[in-house]
């Protein structure tokens, strides 16, 4: 291991540090972790998938998508789409402003930092072929580990059908077409996938 890939892994160690604090817990291979840190590891996966050869800047702004995360609920803001945009903004200045901080404590060079920052926060997508490779994952994850609890809540009533649809619809025109391609060969439940299909085939 090089110095440059040591100072990443601590950078990306001082990051799961922060995920573990989540106090939403999931039990991974019978120890119980936040589930952010099992969000970035699966996003980490996602990214080796896609883009095996990334940048460390790519591959710290994947594990950096939903950094602390947590610490601010939706319900500090207002309620309405309004409120929702607004919310998203901060949390991704905070993500951005973690992140940061987790590379410059591990040695790593400000120039860095503000690449990662500017990867996490998407300025500029549709332009920026790392912004987008984070997209795709953040979707792909979507797709393959939590729309299933999201469209069928275990304490509440499933999404409306309508809803999901258009969510999805969404979705898919967010991904590249590379990472579209890997959607359809997702291990989806059967429910999940008739509901992809039913959005695709609306255009």
């Amino acid at each position: 291991m090089d110095e440059l890939e040591g100072k990443v892994r601590a950078a990306m160690a001082a990051m799961d540090r922060i995920s573990d604090e989540d106090p939403s817990r999931v039990t991974v291979e019978g120890r119980s972790v936040g589930a952010a840190w099992l969000y970035a590891e699966r996003m980490s996966a996602c990214l080796a998938e896609l883009a095996p050869s990334a940048s460390a800047a790519l591959r710290l702004a994947v594990r950096a998508q939903h950094l602390g995360r947590f610490r601010l609920p939706r319900a500090s803001h207002r309620e309405g789409r309004a409120g929702y945009l607004a919310w998203r903004t901060e949390q991704a200045q905070r993500h951005a402003a973690l992140a940061r901080g987790c590379i410059e404590a591990a040695g790593l060079s400000a120039e860095l930092g503000e690449r990662v920052a500017a990867i996490v926060q998407k300025k500029q997508r549709p332009t920026d072929p790392e912004a987008q490779a984070l997209e795709d994952c953040a979707c792909l994850v979507f797709l393959e580990h939590e729309m299933e609890a999201f469209v069928w809540p275990a304490n509440g009533p499933p999404k409306a059908e309508d809803e999901v649809i258009a969510i999805l619809r969404k979705t898919w025109r967010k991904m590249s077409p590379n990472a579209q391609a890997r959607a359809l060969t997702l291990a989806l439940t059967s429910r999940c996938r008739t509901l992809v299909e039913r959005a695709l085939a609306g255009g």
